[in-house]
């Protein structure tokens, strides 16, 4: 469902459980990335309309989860800051081809690899977390992600045939899955 060719470590979580406050604040500035993401893509293909009605959506429930991760900053006294962000999306962004329609295809993939990843990622912060608000919290947004996956994967087949789509799909995800194996240093939602 996800199209993620590799888990999660236990690297990641071990990473991350130490540093909460941090995740938090990382995962604002990851909402606020995706609902950017996705407003970027209605000014770049304009022309497709079921592409923008989609965008639409996913820019308000991005917003909206930018702003449930800021209240509950807000509710355990972590104050919002910039951080350094991890590589990853860096990395993966750097993989999009240049011309038209293949680029379309693969922005419409990275943010799904994006939204795939951080789903499984919010499936084991739900799952393991002690502090059980927390855990609800990430449950809660759990299927969010997932649905955002699925939307970019149908909408690049707007841009090629499913077969081109899925091919595509499974050399990003085998890059992705390099990225994530690799790891960043700070504790981060995609570290």
């Amino acid at each position: 469902m996800l199209h993620l060719q590799s888990p999660s470590s236990d690297r990641w979580f071990s990473q991350v459980s130490d540093h909460l406050d941090l995740l938090l604040i990382d995962h604002a500035h990851c909402e606020k990335k995706a609902a950017g993401v996705a407003m970027n893509m209605i000014f770049a293909y304009v022309e497709n309309e079921d592409l923008c009605r989609a965008m639409t959506e996913i820019v308000n429930e991005e917003l909206e989860h930018f702003h449930m991760v800021l209240a509950l900053l807000h509710e355990r006294e972590i104050p919002f800051r910039r951080l350094k962000p991890s590589n990853y999306g860096e990395q993966l962004h750097a993989l999009i081809r240049k011309n038209e329609p293949e680029r379309a295809v693969d922005r419409l993939l990275v943010a799904g690899l994006i939204e795939a990843r951080s789903c499984e990622r919010f499936g084991m912060l739900r799952e393991r977390l002690e502090d059980k608000t927390l855990a609800s919290f990430y449950d809660e947004l759990f299927e969010s992600e997932a649905r955002h996956h699925s939307a970019y994967v149908r909408l690049a087949k707007h841009y090629a045939d499913d077969k081109t789509v899925m091919d595509r799909l499974d050399e990003l995800a085998a890059a992705e899955a390099a990225i994530i194996a690799t790891g960043d240093e700070n504790p981060r939602m995609h570290s």
